[in-house]
């Protein structure tokens, strides 16, 4: 070798060494990669994923820095583009980016359709809010995570291995950490239709019961409409590298979990069988609800079985495991010890508590449940039952579980029995973060019969301007969600846990809000 191809030859090393560091995208930026290089790094390159005529306004939030942000949607929002075209490209930005990867990526992504959802409740002028308090979050973190240079998702590349959709495959391929495979199999599925890849995708996730996979993989399909259904792979394949990157983490802790479906599902003869129509009377419900709270986990299933064996609508079901996930938010003492936290103080119950996490997860078993085969519907809601049984133990704390709010000494403290003197007396609970008379008031305007509306606008403006800890929007959602199919006996409770969480979450004001309320609000 020359000295002079040998000088080449080690140049070329040490930018292999810097780019290996600082990443292709970013070394080629900073003028490092040497063309030769960079012909031999650009044809080993991933190549990009691209989302066709959405791929301008997905790389505008991708590439956006989040003190820009908001300005850049309101100058969107008067070119004529729309907020539901802005979410679907906040979603398809986020997902080639994180890919289910990250902590507060995926939790951001979680939040969208509920944001979304949220804006459609407000008066025009002030519908921005929700999604630009997330879309703020997602360029944030997008920026922090090193944008367009570390994306996660790339184009999967074709091959003739994929023979077609096949779960048990899809499986081996995650436990095996072979996510190219996975990828190409889940994008087999899709190519027949989404229903069949998400058919195909829910028995991995079913193998974990643990929140965020479950939420990630419902939040995804509840994105579908929006984003289109041409991108259904894209949003299913986080769930893919989600499993994938946690598979040694949970893979042991819920290591029973198949064999435990295998043997309710034989036992019952669940599989095949038509949905039960038996509707049970709100005793029933109540009754379940509080011997899911008792029972252990494989306890929980069982008694989720036994119930669908025994003709219970799935509704009625749903509808005790729904009760039973809500209760850990009223009987949850509040944060101790380790469990405290920057903006998670003493006695908090918001963000990550057991309560919230249990409430979001039964709601994505619940319509998991609903948009899925038979065979995954029922699963689903065995494993609800499985979840509240074991959060019900209040996992991770040695403190019991109190008696629900509200305590009747705290009822009697509420004198107003009008609504226009409750609604007030709630806005300033939750300004003093008194979550005991959050929901002594909340639970005494629902005993009086006043309209639902204006509590749930009251709290929607809290969800909108404080920042939840990666969970004000989706666990908003969840209880209005609830509260609008739960029964007349039950619905209040719904509202009264978020009073809770509302009055728990407030002095901590998120993110941009401050310029996105001067932009929209007034």
């Amino acid at each position: 070798m020359s000295r002079a191809s040998r000088r080449e030859f080690l140049a070329q090393v040490g930018q292999g060494v810097v780019i290996a560091t600082v990443g292709y995208g970013t070394a080629v930026d900073m003028g490092l990669a040497s063309g030769g290089l960079r012909r031999v790094l650009a044809a080993d390159a991933p190549q990009r994923l691209h989302f066709g005529a959405r791929e301008a306004l997905v790389a505008l939030l991708q590439e956006t820095p989040a003190e820009s942000t908001i300005g850049m949607l309101a100058a969107q929002l008067r070119a004529g583009v729309t907020l539901d075209e802005l979410v679907a490209a906040a979603a398809l930005a986020n997902a080639r980016t994180f890919g289910g990867e990250d902590y507060v990526g995926f939790h951001t992504f979680m939040a969208l359709a509920p944001a979304w959802q949220m804006s459609r409740q407000l008066p025009a002028a002030q519908a921005a809010l929700p999604v630009a308090k997330v879309l703020y979050r997602n360029a944030k973190r997008m920026q922090e995570h090193g944008g367009a240079n570390q994306e996660i998702l790339h184009a999967i590349a074709a091959t003739s291995a994929a023979t077609g959709p096949s779960g048990e495959a899809l499986r081996d391929a995650v436990h095996n950490k072979d996510i190219a495979r996975a990828e190409q199999l889940l994008a087999a599925a899709a190519a027949q239709s989404p229903e069949e890849a998400y058919n195909e995708l829910l028995p991995l996730v079913a193998e974990a019961v643990e929140v965020h996979r479950t939420v990630l993989a419902y939040r995804a399909w509840d994105l579908l409409d929006l984003v289109g259904r041409e991108h259904a792979t894209t949003l299913l394949r986080q769930s893919l590298h989600y499993s994938c990157s946690n598979d040694d983490k949970y893979g042991g802790r819920f290591a029973g979990i198949p064999g435990l479906l295998a043997q309710l599902l034989d036992e019952y003869k669940l599989v095949g069988r038509a949905p039960g129509t038996r509707h049970a009377d709100d005793d029933w419900v109540e009754r379940t609800s509080e011997a899911l709270l008792q029972s252990s986990p494989e306890q929980g299933a069982d008694l989720v079985a036994a119930a669908l064996a025994d003709g219970m609508s799935r509704d009625s079901v749903a509808d005790a495991i729904s009760l039973a996930a809500n209760q850990l938010v009223l009987r949850d003492p509040g944060r101790t010890g380790r469990q405290i936290q920057p903006n998670k103080p003493e006695g908090s119950v918001h963000g990550d508590s057991v309560g919230v996490h249990a409430c979001d997860s039964i709601n994505a078993w619940r319509n998991i449940a609903a948009v899925s085969d038979e065979r995954n519907s029922v699963v689903s809601l065995i494993l609800a039952g499985w979840q509240a049984a074991n959060d019900g133990k209040h996992r991770g704390s040695d403190v019991p579980l109190t008696e629900p709010r509200p305590h009747l000494a705290e009822l009697e403290q509420v004198q107003s029995r009008e609504p226009a003197p409750l609604l007030a007396e709630l806005d300033d609970a939750i300004r003093q973060q008194d979550q005991a008379r959050a929901c002594a008031v909340v639970h005494r305007y629902g005993q009086q019969n006043h309209a639902s509306e204006p509590v749930a606008e009251l709290l929607l403006k809290y969800a909108i301007s404080e920042d939840g800890a990666l969970h004000a929007e989706k666990y908003y959602r969840t209880a209005t969600e609830e509260f609008s199919r739960s029964r007349p006996k039950f619905r209040w409770r719904q509202l009264v846990a978020l009073a809770r969480v509302t009055a728990s979450e407030y002095g901590q004001p998120a993110p941009g809000m401050d310029e996105a309320r001067r932009v929209w609000a007034g």
